[in-house]
C-alpha cells in the first residue's frame, strides 16, 4: 500500500507537492508562529510547519492554487526572507544575444527560480532558486531542453548555504568581540561605582560624551540587525523577541542620551544598552553554535558520501566525479574505498561494512547478485557492480531527504509553545506599560525605567521555541546513526505512547528464509519428484515459503519445468498446471474449498506444527499427494527483544497467517503470549483496528506487501528495513537493520526525546514565569536580565545536546 493509498483511506491528508525553504531573520517562536499562520492563509497551501531550530519552512500546497513564489512573496511580505541557493553555469552552445534571452527565459520558466541572467560575453549563466523545489539537475535540463548544454561552475546546492551560514556565523563573532571590547569601560565604571556605594570611593568614571561615543557603535552596529530585525517584525504585522530587545535597549539609550545632551542629570543607562545587548548577541552565538551541532547527524551523513568513482568505460578504468556517474555505469571497487552509488554486484566478492546505513558493525558478506549501497565500505577483495541508482535517488540521499523533512516536521507537543508564542511579546509589551506606569507612580521615573527595560529584556520566546525542534532534531538524527528512520517527529511522540506491540511472524521475528525439512508422500510420486513438481509450481511465487521450495529443487539438482495459469490466493495457497496436470499447494482451506480429501494427513500435519514447521498440502489433478514441511528459524535477537519490550512494560502480540500450532510453537520460542493465527492479509488492518478499539495504542510490525494496510492502521508503523519497498512507504519507522533490538531502541529514543521536550518546555515555561514578574517589582537589574535571557536560550539547546549521548542497546 503505498502512501498515496494510505491517505486516500484517511481524511485530511494532505497530498499536494511539498517544499523546503530556508528562513532568514526568525529571532524567536513568535517569528516561527507569524510566519506559520500567513503562509497557511495563502491560497493553495495545505499545510505549513515552520521550525525556528532549522529556520526552514515545510509547505505542502496545490501547485494548479499556489505557486513557490506566492509562498515566498508571503513570507516577505510578513517581514522575513528567504534563503535562495546561487549556482552558476558555464553555458556551451551559444552564438548570439538570441540564444542568452532563450536560455534566461527557460531557466526563468522552471518552478522554483526566483532569477536568471545569461550573459553571452562571458557565456556564463548566474541563477538563484529555491532549494526542496528545484536543483542543479532540473537547471541543465531546462537549458538542454533549449537546445544548448551547461555545466556547473563555482559553488550550488548545499555548499552556499553551507558557506553563507558560515559568513553568517563570523560577523556574528565580529559583533560580539567589538561589543565585548567597549563594554570593558563599562564594566570597570560599574564596579567603581559599586565601592563608592559602599563608601571606598569611586576610582574610575567616565565622561557622558565618552559613555555616547562607546554605546552608540555597539547599539547600532553590534545589535544592528536586531533594528532591522524588528523593523520587519512590525511591518508584517507582529512582534518578537527582535522588538523586546530593541525597546529595551532603545530606552536605556535614549534616555541616557537625552540626559546628556541637556545636562539635566547625573544618572546615566548607557551601560546598561551596552552590556545588555554584548550579553544577548553572545547568547545568540552560543545559540547558534549549539544549534549546529543539533544538526550534526545530517553532516556526518553527508559527509560519508565519496566524492569520486572509478568506472569502466569502452574497456578503460577511469576516476569521475560522484554526480557524473549514471545508471548502468559498471563501477569498479578496491578494498578499502567507499562503494560510490548503488548497485547489483556483477563480478567478484566481498564483505562490505554497512554500519554507516544499518548501525550493524559486523561486516556483510557480497557476492554476484547482490545489492550494494553507496557510501559503505568495502573491506575485502574487489569486485565490479552496475549503478542502479545514483544522485538524489540513491538510498543514502533518500535517508538524507527524509531525515531532514523528520527535522523539519512538529512534534503534537510543541502546538501548545507555539500558541503562547504567538502572543507572548505583545503580553510582555503591556506588562512592561503596566510596571512602568504603577512603579512610576510609587517610587518615581528611574526605578520605572530599570524595571520596564529589565521586563523587556528578561523575556525570552526563543526558550520555548527551541524547546522541541532542537529535541526532535538530535533525537531523529542519533536514530538515522543507528539504523533507526524515523519519519516525522509526530512518529517519535507517539512511539513512546505504545502499549503494545504487534509483531508479523514471518520476516519479522523469524528470519523469513525458511528451508524444505519434511517430505511426506501420499501416492506414487518419489520424493524428488514431489519436490520437483511443488518447486516448478512455485517459481512464480514471491512468498517465503514457495522460495524455500525452490531453492531445495536447485540445491538437489532438479530441473525446474514451466507452469501455466499460475495464481497466488492470499491466505489459502497457490494454483497452477505442472504437465497439463492441476496442482494445488497452500493450506487446509485451499484444499477443502477444491474439495481435496486430506483426513489421513491430519495426524502427520499436526505433529509437524507442533515442531514449529509450516506443513503445506500439496494435491495433484484432485487428489492428495503430498506433506511438505518448511521451518522458518527465529532471528537470533527476537527473543531477547521481546523480553525488554515487555520490561518496558508493553504487550507483543504475534500475528501470523500460520495455523495455531505451528504460531504457538514458534510464539513458545521467543516469550509471545498472545497469538493472532490464521489470519488473512487483508484481515491484518482489521485487527489491529480491534486492537485500538480496546483502548491500546498500537505499534504494527512487519515486512511484507501483506502487511502493508496493517502498518498504515496502526498508531505507529514499523517496517522491516530488509522488506520490500511498500511496507517501508507505508511504515512511520524503518529499522534498517532489520533486527527487533531496533523496535527497543526506537522506544527507548522516543522516550528520551519527549524526556528533554518536557524538560526543555518545563524550564522555558519556569523561567518566564518566575523571572518577568521578578523584574516588574524591580527585583532584577537590566543587565543581570540580559544575561539572563541569553542563557536560558543556551541552557534548553545544551539540555538538549546531552541527548547525543544516547546510545542503542547494543
Amino acid at each position: 500500500m503505498s502512501v498515496q493509498a494510505k491517505a486516500m483511506d484517511q481524511p485530511n491528508v494532505v497530498t499536494g507537492e511539498s517544499v523546503s525553504l530556508s528562513i532568514t531573520g526568525m529571532t524567536c517562536a513568535a517569528c516561527a508562529t507569524r510566519i506559520e499562520k500567513n503562509i497557511a492563509k495563502v491560497p493553495g497551501v495545505q499545510k505549513a510547519n515552520v521550525n525556528l531550530a532549522t529556520e526552514k519552512a515545510s509547505v505542502t500546497y496545490n501547485p494548479s492554487e499556489a505557486s513557490v513564489e506566492d509562498i515566498i512573496a508571503k513570507v516577505k511580505k510578513t517581514g522575513y526572507g528567504v534563503q535562495e541557493e546561487k549556482v552558476k553555469l558555464n553555458i556551451i552552445g551559444m552564438t548570439c544575444a538570441a540564444c542568452s534571452t532563450r536560455i534566461e527565459k527557460s531557466l526563468n520558466k522552471v518552478d522554483g527560480v526566483t532569477n536568471a541572467s545569461v550573459n553571452l560575453a562571458t557565456e556564463k549563466a548566474n541563477v538563484e532558486y529555491v532549494p526542496g523545489n528545484t536543483n542543479v539537475e532540473k537547471l541543465i535540463a531546462a537549458v538542454k531542453k533549449a537546445g544548448y548544454d551547461a555545466k556547473v561552475i563555482g559553488e550550488a546546492d548545499g555548499d552556499y548555504e553551507r558557506s553563507a551560514r558560515e559568513k553568517a556565523y563570523k560577523t556574528q563573532v565580529t559583533k560580539f568581540t567589538i561589543g565585548a571590547i567597549l563594554s570593558i569601560p563599562f564594566l570597570i565604571q560599574m564596579i567603581s561605582d559599586f565601592t563608592m556605594e559602599y563608601g571606598n570611593g569611586g576610582f574610575f568614571h567616565m565622561a557622558p560624551w565618552i559613555q555616547f561615543l562607546l554605546a552608540t557603535p555597539v547599539q547600532f552596529f553590534v545589535g544592528g540587525h536586531y533594528y532591522r530585525d524588528a523593523y520587519n517584525s512590525v511591518r508584517g504585522g507582529s512582534a518578537n523577541m527582535a522588538v523586546l530587545v530593541v525597546l529595551g535597549t532603545s530606552a536605556a539609550y535614549f534616555y541616557s542620551l537625552v540626559v546628556t545632551i541637556l545636562g539635566t542629570g547625573q544618572f546615566l543607562y548607557f551601560e546598561a544598552a551596552v552590556i545588555v545587548m554584548t550579553l544577548i548577541v553572545l547568547g545568540k552565538l552560543l545559540e547558534t553554535r549549539a544549534k549546529g551541532q543539533t544538526s550534526e547527524a545530517i553532516k556526518k551523513l553527508m559527509g560519508l558520501q565519496a566524492k569520486t568513482a572509478r568506472i569502466i568505460r569502452n574497456g578503460e578504468e577511469i576516476d569521475i566525479p560522484l554526480e557524473d556517474v549514471v545508471s548502468d555505469d559498471v563501477v569498479f571497487v578496491r578494498a578499502g574505498e567507499k562503494i560510490p552509488v548503488d548497485g547489483i554486484l556483477i563480478e567478484g566478492s566481498s564483505s562490505v561494512d554497512e554500519s554507516m546505513l544499518t548501525g550493524e558493525s559486523m561486516p556483510v558478506g557480497k557476492k554476484v547478485g547482490d545489492t550494494v549501497i553507496g557510501a559503505t565500505v568495502n573491506k575485502h577483495g574487489s569486485f565490479k557492480f552496475k549503478a542502479t541508482k545514483v544522485g538524489k535517488d540513491t538510498a543514502l540521499s533518500q535517508i538524507i531527504k527524509l531525515v531532514e523533512e523528520a527535522q523539519g516536521s512538529k512534534a503534537p507537543i510543541q502546538h501548545l509553545a507555539d500558541r503562547i508564542s504567538g502572543v507572548f511579546v505583545p503580553i510582555v509589551i503591556l506588562i512592561a506599560l503596566a510596571t512602568f506606569a504603577i512603579t512610576y507612580f510609587v517610587t518615581g521615573f528611574t526605578p520605572a525605567l530599570i524595571s520596564t527595560i529589565a521586563v523587556l529584556v528578561i523575556a525570552c520566546p526563543c526558550a520555548l521555541g527551541l524547546a522541541t525542534p532542537t529535541a526532535v532534531m538530535v533525537g531523529t538524527g542519533k536514530g538515522a546513526e543507528n539504523g533507526l528512520l524515523i519519519k516525522g517527529a509526530e512518529h517519535l511522540q507517539n512511539s513512546q505512547r505504545v502499549t503494545t506491540i504487534v509483531l508479523d511472524k514471518t520476516g519479522t521475528i523469524t528470519k523469513g528464509e525458511p528451508d524444505v525439512t519434511d517430505i511426506v508422500a501420499y501416492g506414487n510420486y518419489s520424493e524428488d519428484e514431489l519436490l520437483q513438481i511443488a518447486a516448478s509450481a512455485e517459481k512464480g511465487s514471491e512468498h517465503p515459503l514457495g522460495e524455500a521450495i525452490v531453492n531445495g529443487a536447485k540445491e538437489k539438482g532438479l530441473q525446474l519445468q514451466d507452469g501455466k495459469n499460475f495464481n497466488a490466493i492470499p491466505g489459502h495457497g497457490i494454483q497452477t498446471e505442472i504437465n497439463n496436470q492441476f496442482v494445488l499447494i497452500g493450506n487446509k482451506k485451499l484444499m477443502k474449498k477444491n474439495d481435496v480429501n486430506i483426513d489421513q494427513a491430519l495426524e502427520t500435519m499436526e505433529k509437524l506444527e507442533g515442531e514449529g514447521k509450516t506443513a503445506m498440502l500439496m494435491a495433484v489433478e484432485g487428489s492428495l499427494a503430498a506433506i511438505i514441511a518448511v521451518a522458518d528459524t527465529v532471528k537470533e535477537t527476537s527473543a531477547e527483544a521481546i523480553k525488554l519490550m515487555k520490561q518496558l512494560g508493553i504487550e507483543v502480540i504475534m500475528i501470523t497467517g500460520d495455523n495455531r500450532l505451528t504460531a504457538e510453537a514458534i510464539a513458545k520460542q521467543v516469550g509471545v503470549d498472545r497469538v493472532l493465527a490464521e489470519v488473512l492479509p487483508e484481515e491484518k488492518s482489521a485487527e489491529v483496528e480491534k486492537l485500538k478499539q480496546e483502548g491500546k495504542v498500537v505499534a504494527m510490525v512487519g515486512d511484507g506487501i501483506n502487511d502493508a494496510p496493517a502498518l498504515a492502521a496502526a498508531d505507529v508503523g514499523i517496517a522491516i528495513g530488509t522488506g520490500t519497498d511498500v511496507a517501508i512507504e507505508a511504515a512511520d519507522i524503518t529499522l534498517m537493520r532489520g533486527d527487533l533490538m531496533g523496535i527497543v531502541d526506537t522506544i527507548r529514543l522516543s522516550k528520551s526525546t519527549m524526556r528533554k521536550i518536557r524538560q526543555n518546555l518545563f524550564w522555558a515555561f519556569a523561567y518566564n514565569i518566575i523571572l518577568i514578574p521578578v523584574a516588574a517589582i524591580g527585583l532584577l537589574n537590566p543587565i543581570l536580565a540580559g544575561g539572563a535571557m541569553a542563557f536560558s536560550s543556551v541552557s534548553v539547546v545544551g539540555n538538549t545536546l546531552f541527548l547525543r549521548k544516547w546510545k542503542p542497546v547494543r
